[in-house]
């Protein structure tokens, strides 16, 4: 265990940099880091990196490189300007236990900007909340990573392992920022992801999966709708018998799933259709995002999914003569269950009890994290623990500012016994 008053010094060091801190993750949120526009914020990470002295790999992913390993999920849009950055700390001595510090730059749309009480990307400070798109998922946890390392050298010491500091992409939508971290070459015996988990420790996470139903329909004109066969109210029975397969899957339920009423959900997402007000609509599309309990395979799944949508196109003459196709693009993620009893969750709950001031509590998620690629392609530790947050994904996310403050003491004194420490030189 780190020496009593050195860990006291890490946790003044926190209190002493927060302002600081919180300073920094409101210029992060400020950036509208969406998919494809990543860049301008991973620069900034960059930047901070390499200021504190880390040595900072900033690389940009290319497919080709990720699309025959396991974990890949497929890319729709272009990876032109799609990069990653990597801090990594080296000791003088290597003498603890290596870490990773991982962390996912981008964020989702806001949805209609006037719904929200303030702009979705100009950080708001309220009731010791702090509100803005991607202030809770996840810029909080990525700058508690970089600023826990910060407590470490304001306390005159430094790990004595490698820690690598990551930043990536591509998490709210394949995975593959992660995946590529390991293509680089970026291990370590115990990887912390502060994603928003209500200072509870991830032991459970559903699968994902997404995919676009490309359903044809007959045009006419619409004086004689009757000859036509309309793309988009074919649809409609297509997303019922899937909805029918989500309850068939909920029903057979999953042991660390007990605690939620509805752990499998599939989402209707967007739906496009159509060419003129005034014509049957030959085409629709509809995109689905489905959850799938950890040990469901996903080839098991992709042959449920389109025997439904047989099933269901049966019904309707025109389909049944024209089958629907399905197109898998974005996740394609199984689910992750972290190993029980290692000692870096024993070291993790330790200190998370030194800082709140109680047993550290476990969860199950019915999303996704990287998790899942640097568990099961890294074979990592991997702990999801970080603060607590409200409506992420929704209008008005907020971080609850005093988790931050606790969960980067937490991770500050997690790097020092589990890497062990240095003097600084």
């Amino acid at each position: 265990m780190t020496d009593p008053a050195l860990a006291s010094r890490i946790l003044d060091a926190v209190d002493a940099g927060f302002d600081r801190q919180l300073a920094f993750l409101a210029d992060l949120v400020r950036m509208p880091s969406l998919r494809c526009a990543e860049a301008p914020a991973q620069d900034f990470m960059a930047t901070a990196m390499r200021t504190r002295g880390l040595a900072v790999d900033r690389w940009k992913i290319e497919v080709a490189d990720l699309r025959h390993l396991p974990g890949f999920s497929p890319v729709a849009v272009s990876y032109d300007n799609a990069y990653n950055v990597v801090g990594t700390h080296r000791p003088r001595t290597q003498s603890g236990r290596s870490l990773i510090l991982n962390g996912h730059i981008d964020v989702v749309p806001t949805g209609p900007a006037d719904m929200w009480t303030h702009p979705p990307f100009e950080p708001a400070l309220k009731d010791g909340w702090m509100y803005g798109r991607g202030a809770g998922d996840m810029k909080a946890g990525l700058v508690a990573n970089l600023f826990a390392l910060d407590a470490l050298a304001a306390a005159g010491v430094a790990p004595a392992a490698d820690v690598h500091l990551q930043s990536v992409i591509e998490e709210e939508c394949t995975g593959n920022g992660a995946l590529a971290c390991l293509q680089r070459g970026y291990r370590a015996q115990a990887a912390i992801i502060p994603e928003p988990m209500g200072e509870s420790l991830l032991t459970a996470q559903v699968g994902v999966m997404w995919f676009q139903v490309r359903v044809r329909g007959r045009p006419a004109h619409v004086a004689y709708a009757g000859t036509g066969s309309n793309a988009i109210e074919a649809s409609w029975p297509l997303v019922q018998a899937l909805h029918a397969l989500e309850h068939e899957w909920n029903m057979c339920g999953h042991p660390a799933f007990e605690g939620h009423a509805h752990p499998i959900n599939f989402v209707l997402s967007r739906i496009e259709g159509g060419d003129w007000t005034s014509s049957v609509p030959a085409w629709c599309t509809f995109d689905i995002r489905i959850g799938m309990f950890p040990g469901m395979e996903l080839e098991g799944v992709r042959g449920e999914i389109e025997a439904t949508i047989a099933r269901a196109s049966r019904g309707d003459p025109f389909l049944a003569a024209n089958p629907p196709e399905v197109v898998y693009h974005g996740f394609q993620a199984v689910g992750y269950e972290l190993p029980a009893g290692t000692e870096a969750q024993a070291t993790l709950a330790r200190c998370h009890e030194r800082v709140a001031g109680a047993p550290l509590q476990v969860t199950s998620s019915t999303a996704t994290t990287d998790a899942r690629v640097l568990g099961i392609y890294g074979g990592i530790t991997t702990m999801v623990y970080g603060p607590r947050s409200e409506s992420i994904h929704g209008f008005d996310e907020r971080v609850d500012i005093e988790s931050i403050r606790r969960v980067t003491k937490t991770i500050a004194l997690f790097v020092a016994e589990w890497c062990g420490t240095e003097m600084r030189g």
